[in-house]
Order: structure tokens, then sequence, then C-alpha cells
């Protein structure tokens, strides 16, 4: 995940033009992926609760006598070894799959378990982005998202926020609104003490937000404000990438994001040009930490020239 994340983050750092869209295929290529080789590994948050990494995003994974409920789902290609790791933690089957949003390293697994009956949940907004053809813009490259086949769309959206009853314990589901896309869900397992945020929030680096389909880094911020409200300081936090972390970790990333937008405000009212806030470099600071920012800057310029009308 980190050779994808650097590869989204390298791209064209003064440039927004467009490439020649890429499929699952090429794209797979350009990252090195193949799925042949990559391993499923777990980590427990709370009893019951894992978490699962291979190539995507993070899967959280409820077992219990409910049955199996997972958020994300990473792609059809390796489900059969996801399907394995979660019988290897007692699991059997998955009956609800959340999409925490409509990116194909989070639900394409749609494609896989929509068939198998099980239940597909999104945001209102995401499952509409499902719907149609999308271009990504990954800064570096371009992918072509194409729609999904009526039976990988999720069964039951909602526009807010909403509750589900499973495994003994409430779990919330929440859209503060539009942040990394417009159809962001966090989703709150209570019992457990857990939040999976998906790529609104990124522990491996720095985020990346979707500014052609509608994401923003002010949405983002105000995203993750409201999930830090609902929880408290003793909450495990599931990250969209990286290790799980924690309610500190989540509030340091908040700081940071609104210290480079404060930064970047300044200079997008001030019309600086993308190529002359790269070389102020507003996130200096934070490199060590988040790494590679040209990507995070570019996308960030593009959405915030647009809320600010310039």
């Amino acid at each position: 995940m980190k050779k994808l994340l650097s590869l989204i983050l390298l791209g064209a750092c003064g440039s927004t033009q467009a490439h020649d869209a890429m499929n699952l295929d090429e794209l797979m290529q350009a990252f090195g992926w193949d799925f042949d080789k990559i391993e499923i590994t777990s980590e427990p948050v709370a009893d019951g609760l894992h978490v699962l990494f291979g190539v995507g995003g993070n899967i959280a994974v409820s077992i219990g006598e409910d049955g199996v409920l997972v958020v994300d789902d990473q792609f059809p290609q390796i489900m059969p070894k996801i399907e394995k790791a979660i019988a290897g933690l007692g699991g059997k089957g998955i009956d609800f799959a959340i999409n925490t949003h409509w990116h194909f390293d989070h639900a394409e697994g749609n494609l896989a378990l929509g068939p198998k009956g099980t239940w597909l949940v999104s945001q209102r907004n995401s499952r509409e982005m499902m719907l149609n053809d999308h271009i990504i813009n990954l800064v570096g490259m371009q992918y072509e998202q194409k729609a999904y086949p009526t039976d990988a769309l999720p069964h039951i959206t909602y526009d807010d926020t909403m509750q589900m009853h499973f495994n003994g314990q409430r779990i919330d589901l929440l859209h503060p609104g539009p942040a990394h896309t417009t159809g962001d869900t966090a989703v709150i397992f209570r019992g457990s003490n857990a939040v999976h945020l998906g790529d609104v929030f990124n522990n491996s680096g720095y985020p990346f937000i979707d500014a052609d389909n509608g994401g923003d880094l002010t949405g983002v911020i105000a995203f993750c404000k409201a999930v830090l409200a609902a929880i408290d300081e003793n909450t495990t936090v599931i990250p969209g990438h990286g290790p799980i972390a924690t309610y500190d970790t989540l509030a340091a990333y908040i700081a940071m994001l609104e210290t480079v937008r404060w930064r970047m405000g300044a200079l997008v009212r001030g019309g600086k040009t993308l190529e002359e806030v790269m070389a102020a470099k507003p996130t200096a600071d934070f490199d060590e930490r988040y790494g590679d920012p040209s990507g995070f800057v570019n996308r960030t310029y593009l959405s915030m020239s647009r809320e600010l009308g310039q």
C-alpha cells in the first residue's frame, strides 16, 4: 500500500493536465500489484472485532452471533484470501459489507460479495457514484473506475446518519458532509469503542482528496472534527490506510490539516499559482511525519481555489 500512496503523491507537481485514464489491469501493473502474492494479515481491536490488512483499504471485521460484518472489501481478486482470513478468526461468509466510500481500492470487492448475497451498505452519494464511470485523478496518473453492475451496488443507503444493531452492539454510520469524496462514511462500533474512517483519515501519509469528484480539504477537516466529537479519548481509530491509531493521532492529523489549510488559503487568496504554492512548501514542517506532499498540495490547491472562487 505504501507504493500505491507514493505513486499517488508523486505526479507532476506543477500540472493538473489530463493523462490517458488507466483500467484496473494497467493500474495494477503500474503499482506492481500481484494479487497472487498478496497476504492478508489481521490485528485484533476488541472481542469480535479485527482489522484485516492486504492491498487497498483496511477492512474492519465484526464476528459474532449474528454473523460477519465488514467495513470495506478491497478487491474481488483477493476475496478468497479475505474470506479465508475471516474463517480463521471464526467467521463464516460475509453478511454485511459497509463501503466507507466508492473508490476501487475500498469497494471493488462488492463485485464478488454482491452476487453471493452479501447486503451492501453505503452513503447515498457513494451508491450514485457507482452507477456511472468516473475518472479518479491520482495526479501522476488517472484511473477510470467503471460503473458497477446492479448486483454490486449497495442495497441500503442513508443520507446523514444511520444505526445498525449487529453482534450485540450498536453501529453508528455518520456522514458529516463531503470530505475525501462526496459520499464518505465513518463507522463507529459503540460496544467495541472503535471507529473506521475510511480514507478521510490516512495514517500512512497525507490524505488523497478526490477534488475532481467533489472532495475538499475543508470537508475533510470538518468530517474528522465531527467524528472526534462523537468518540472519546479511549476510542480505537481505524484509518483507511496505515496502522491502527488513537484519538490523539486523529487529533494531531486534524491540527496538521488546519495548519496547512490556513497557509494554503493565504497563498491562494494572494493569487499564487500551483507552482508558486509548491515552491512555498506549506507542509514543510510536517513532511518528515507524513511524507511526500506533492499530490496532497496539488489536490488541495484545486479544492481551495474552487472554494475561494480563485
